[in-house]
Order: C-alpha cells, then sequence, then structure tokens
C-alpha cells in the first residue's frame, strides 16, 4: 500500500537513535540501526517462540535477564537465523562492536536483526556500520534508525504519545518493522519501544507482555510467525517522576500510552501487510467463553478466503460463517449474525440479500469492522487482519526464504 508518511520530529529524553548504510543489503539503503540509552534503562522483552529461533533472538533472551540495557544494535536485509555457531558468534559480536563504539559493556546491549533466513552476516560489512550508526546517534534520529531496520515494509511504522505521571510530562515512542510473516504468536514483528518515564525492572517487563498480548498477539497479516520476532521496552528515567511501581495510577496511565503507540503500530503493520490495501478489525462476541471466541477469530482472520474476499470488497458473509463454523468452536448458526461495519449481512442461519450493496460500500474502505455476534455467553476476543492481495504472490514468490 503506498502511504505518504510524514516524518515529524519525535525526541525521548535521554535516548539517541542512529541508522546508516553498512551494505548488508544489495539494494544500497539503510542497512543498520542503533537505539542508545544515556543510561541504562529498565528493559522488559518478549522474543519468538519459533523453534527455529535466529541467533539475535538467542543472545536477547539472555542480555534482557539482567533487568537493563543501554543499547539495541539492529541490522536489516539479513535474518542471521539458521545460521549455526557461527551466527551465535556474529550475535555476540555484533553487541561488542556496539559497546566498543558507544563505551557500553557489550551486556548491556542487545542484537536484533531482520530479512534472509540462513545466510550468515557480513560480518566485514555490518562491522564497520555498527561503529556508523553509534557515531549516527542522535536524539532526533528516530526516523533514521525507524528506516534503517525495513525490509520488505512499504513505510516505516512510527508512533507517539505522551502521559501525565506524578506532574511530570513522561513520553513514549515506538519504531516497529513488519509486513509479512505476521501472526498471533508474539512477537510477530519488530517492535521497540522506549519512554523517559522511571519503571523498575518488574514493570517494565510486565508492560512488555502486556503490549505482546494486546494489541501484536491480535494481529495477523498471513498466519507466519517469524524466527526473528522481538519487542523490546526501554524505560530510561529522564523524565523525573517517582519509579512507577506496582499497579497504581502512575503503572495504568504509563501503559495506557504505551498501549496506544502498539496499537497505533499494529494498525500501520496491517496497513502495510505485503500487497495489503486494508485493514480489517475482526470482532468475535457472545461466545462461551474468552478461549471460543479467540478460536472463531484466528479462524475468521486466518481465512485465505475470506481476506481474498476483503481483497475484492466482496460482502461474501458465507465464507465468515464458514470459518465460524470449521473452527472446532461448537455454535448454533440460528443464533449467529455478522456485521460489515453497521450493515448486518447474516442473521440467525441466513443472509440478508439487500444489505449487499451497502456492505460492499463499507469494504471498499481502506479500514473496516467485521462483528460476528455467537449468541452463547459473555465471550470476545477481536483481531486486526488485513486483505490478501496479488502483489502479496508477486513479492513473496520472488522473495527467498
Amino acid at each position: 500500500m503506498k502511504r505518504e508518511v510524514v516524518e515529524r520530529e519525535i525526541v525521548v529524553p535521554g535516548f539517541r537513535f542512529g541508522g546508516v548504510v553498512a551494505g548488508v543489503k544489495k539494494s544500497g539503503l539503510p542497512d543498520c540501526g542503533i537505539i542508545v540509552a544515556d543510561r541504562p534503562a529498565a528493559v522488559g522483552a518478549v522474543f519468538t517462540r519459533n523453534t527455529f529461533c535466529a541467533a539475535p533472538v538467542v543472545v536477547g533472551r539472555q542480555r534482557v535477564q539482567g533487568g537493563s540495557l543501554q543499547a539495541v544494535v539492529v541490522n536489516s536485509g539479513n535474518a542471521n537465523a539458521c545460521t549455526g555457531r557461527q551466527g551465535l558468534a556474529d550475535a555476540r559480536s555484533m553487541c561488542a562492536l556496539a559497546g566498543r563504539a558507544l563505551g557500553v559493556a557489550p551486556r548491556l546491549v542487545a542484537p536484533s536483526s531482520t530479512g534472509m533466513i540462513g545466510v550468515e552476516l557480513p560480518m566485514e560489512r555490518l562491522g564497520p556500520g555498527i561503529a556508523r550508526a553509534a557515531a549516527d546517534a542522535t536524539p532526533d534520529g528516530l526516523w533514521r534508525f525507524a528506516r534503517a531496520i525495513m525490509t520488505t515494509d512499504a513505510f516505516p511504522k512510527v508512533a507517539r504519545a505522551t502521559a501525565r505521571i506524578g506532574g511530570k510530562v513522561v513520553n513514549v515512542a515506538g519504531i516497529g518493522k513488519g509486513a509479512g510473516m505476521i501472526a498471533p504468536d508474539m512477537a510477530t514483528l519488530l517492535v521497540y519501544v522506549v519512554t523517559d518515564a522511571a519503571v523498575d525492572r518488574r514493570t517494565a517487563a510486565r508492560l512488555a507482555r502486556e503490549v505482546a498480548a494486546r494489541p501484536f498477539n491480535e494481529l495477523t497479516v498471513d498466519g507466519d510467525s517469524s524466527t526473528n520476532d522481538s519487542l523490546f521496552l526501554l524505560a530510561g528515567g529522564a523524565a523525573g517522576n517517582a519509579t512507577i511501581t506496582g499497579d497504581g495510577a502512575a503503572r495504568k496511565a504509563l501503559a495506557r500510552a504505551v498501549g496506544a503507540v502498539a496499537s497505533e503500530i499494529a494498525r500501520q503493520v496491517a496497513l502495510d501487510g505485503e500487497g495489503a490495501t486494508k485493514a480489517v478489525r475482526i470482532l468475535v462476541r457472545g461466545a462461551a467463553s474468552d478461549r471460543d471466541a479467540e478460536r472463531i477469530v484466528r479462524a475468521v482472520g486466518g481465512s485465505q478466503l475470506v481476506k481474498t474476499a476483503f481483497f475484492g470488497a466482496d460482502p461474501n458473509w458465507g465464507r465468515i460463517a464458514c470459518a465460524v463454523g470449521y473452527s472446532g468452536v461448537a455454535v448454533d448458526p440460528a443464533r449467529v449474525s455478522i456485521r460489515i461495519g453497521e450493515i448486518e449481512v447474516f442473521r440467525r442461519g441466513a443472509g440478508i440479500a439487500t444489505a449487499r450493496e451497502q456492505a460492499r460500500a463499507v469494504m471498499a474502505e481502506s479500514e473496516f469492522d467485521v462483528t460476528i455476534a455467537i449468541g452463547r455467553g459473555k465471550g470476545k476476543a477481536r483481531l486486526l487482519s488485513s486483505d490478501l492481495s496479488k502483489d502479496y504472490v508477486d513479492l513473496n514468490s520472488a522473495y527467498s526464504t
């Protein structure tokens, strides 16, 4: 999807960002980025559950166990996945090189990589690139970082929010990377959230888990979860607020701001799903349980037939009802209703023919809702999905691993 991005300056006190061309990508586009905190920041992180997790995920899991980080170094164009011992050595080398350039202990640096699977990193080019990225890091460099971590993305994913906590204005910014290999099995993409709020380690870890569960585990593009999925949340403390602990009003205010940033990044990812033209919010309510509702919403949101109907603006409620029926959840068709936007297209086991053209007009928009009422209880779930276009096939049939 073509999208015009307005790069308004975003600054989070206590953090610097850099992005440069290291020569990993054959295109010559930026491919090495870095986030630097002025001092060790509390960190929370969530990583892929894919058994074939990439070397930077293995190293990243180790680095966040200490509860604090001072930098994250990222390369795009090469996933450093399925690369064996050499891949692990290269991931650790990324941290050591960044730490040396920044004057930071390597144990306070975590790596991320994204791109081709099964290819060793060109460290002879990436190494000098990391040094340049460290030198390039400035408080206003967030957009340079965002562009340096892109692969098949059509545009950088960036969002910001503020909160007032204890009389202090707290800033939150997020940068995401992802367009394909997106499925509800967190982390589903690369996401970096930074805030100048002061929080303890447990609070940072909890916030990361919360945004992993919602919205990122409520997002799907193509049903594939990557080897490299990672989410980092860094809290630097430069806002000067009293350190947030526990579950009081301050944590809730920060959680709302972090959630708003994460939700906007998830929306942008859905809009940029490889070849996507639409972002669709699928809502299931009235299931016997939340678990049943989640099974239904994932069946509908993951259906290729449903997603192609979204692309064609075809109000084919039959495909939606079919997915509900094979979800494995016991439902009574006579109780089910389906709405596209505010237009009811299916009621009590039968379609509403007169609603077709109104529903088609809703589906012509770039964003719309599909609501499925099951009529069995109070269970509910939601999923942010995208359509499936011809461009998705064209792109992925020509993109190796």
